[in-house]
């Protein structure tokens, strides 16, 4: 399996760090809900896409929404796309420039998301 670097967002300091980096590397943040049986699915098509080969091109995120709600609703402010959980958005230069949520975050979307997008090399 490939080693990810796969950083959980905690505070807003973290999300500001995201945003920072995404302006040079697209970051892939997943939002998860640790009560929620659609999202422990989702969860699953994250690890699984995260274990298959992801594009190195990329870091990693993920937060839980009941350990982090003020990151989790600044996200949704900041990249100007709703809050849902579970959630998975490819930020890139601030912006989101995919989402999905529920039942369509699945490894293969995630594959397809970070594929149709033109990143910056390393």
């Amino acid at each position: 399996m490939p080693k990810v670097d796969l950083t959980e967002l905690i505070e807003l300091e973290d999300l500001e760090r995201l945003l920072d980096r995404s302006e040079d590397r697209p970051q892939l943040l997943f939002k998860h809900s640790l009560t929620c049986p659609i999202s422990d699915a989702a969860h699953r098509a994250f690890q699984e896409y995260l274990g298959a080969a992801p594009d190195e091109r990329v870091e990693y995120a993920w937060l839980a929404v009941q350990k982090a709600r003020p990151v989790s609703g600044a996200v949704a402010e900041r990249v100007g796309i709703r809050h849902e959980s579970p959630q998975a958005l490819l930020i890139h230069e601030g912006k989101a420039v995919w989402h999905a949520s529920h039942w369509d975050i699945t490894a293969q979307s995630l594959s397809q998301a970070v594929q149709a997008q033109p990143l910056v090399a390393e």
